[in-house]
Formats: C-alpha cells, sequence, structure tokens
C-alpha cells in the first residue's frame, strides 16, 4: 500500500521527527491528501512538509518535499499487478515510460528466454512452412540472446520467471 510518513521542515529543524504514516489510498485525489497533512500539522501556519520516508511509491513519483501531480491516476488507482509491472519496467527498461506503453510493450512471462522465442516464432507464423522434424533443430535460446543484444527486447528476471519488454 503506497503510503508517505509526512512530517514538516520547521518540526525537524527543532528536532523532531513528529508526523504520521498517511495511507494514499485513502484520499481520493492529491489534493485530498495535502488536505489531510495541513490538519496533521494544525499547530503550524503555514506547514512546509516533508516525506521523510515512504513504501510502495516509485522514485518517478515522489521526492522529500513534493508529490507528482499524476500520481494518483498512474499510480494510487492502479492494481497491485499493474503496479508490479509498471515498477518491473521503470526499473529495468525505460523509467520514462506511461502505464500505457509498459502494457503495450510487455510481451508476457516465460520460464526461459528460449521459451519466449519459441512462443515468438509460433506466435508470429515463423514456423509455418518448417517441416515438424526440422523445428526441432531450431536454437530459440540464440534467437532470444540475439534479439536481446540486437535491443529488441529486454528480459527481465523475477520471481522464477522471465518477463519480456519489447523496445520499440
Amino acid at each position: 500500500m503506497p503510503r508517505i510518513y509526512v512530517g514538516t521542515y520547521a518540526k525537524y529543524n527543532n528536532g523532531s521527527i513528529a508526523g504520521a504514516w498517511l495511507d494514499l489510498e485513502t484520499y481520493s485525489n492529491r489534493f485530498a491528501f495535502y488536505q489531510a497533512c495541513a490538519v496533521l500539522h494544525f499547530d503550524e501556519t503555514d506547514p512546509e512538509l516533508m516525506f521523510q520516508d515512504w513504501e510502495d511509491i516509485p522514485d518517478r513519483f515522489i521526492s522529500e518535499s513534493s508529490l507528482a501531480e499524476d500520481i494518483w491516476p498512474n499510480w494510487i488507482e492502479l492494481d497491485d499487478d499493474t503496479r508490479a509491472l509498471c515498477r518491473m519496467a521503470w526499473d529495468n527498461v525505460d523509467d520514462s515510460m506511461t502505464v500505457e506503453q509498459v502494457n503495450e510493450r510487455y510481451a508476457g512471462s516465460f520460464d526461459n528466454e528460449a521459451d519466449w522465442a519459441a512462443d515468438y516464432w509460433d506466435g508470429t507464423g515463423m514456423l509455418e512452412g518448417i517441416p515438424e522434424f526440422a523445428r526441432n533443430y531450431i536454437d530459440y535460446e540464440s534467437y532470444a540472446r540475439d534479439r536481446r543484444l540486437g535491443g529488441d527486447v529486454t528480459f527481465v528476471r523475477e520471481g522464477g520467471q522471465v518477463h519480456v519488454f519489447t523496445n520499440n
């Protein structure tokens, strides 16, 4: 669950880390979150918020003193599976991709790179016209390696699987 420990710079500069963990899924949008922060630090006239710690929020959406405007549609509102896929893509492929681009470029998960290559050959029709006995001689492992080295795909090993992203 995405959450932030919210303190203020004034309290911190006076030797206090007083604040609280706020769960972002509790708020309907960024404005509602900032309202809750103001209520939390009602003892300051104009609290300068300090996000002292956070969990389950990619760095692209947060810093010590700011929260990205697009965090609600592009992170908070995502289901857990989509969040995991986006984090994997942003950490290993391209951190500037949108959620839509992550979904478009994701080619699935496989036991290994060769299994992806075999599936790719089958799914694209590359096996058509090749006699059944000759298919056993196709070196899918080398094909997958060549596609990776050529910059066509990125393989991410996670959770005992190889996740594949195309590099269009």
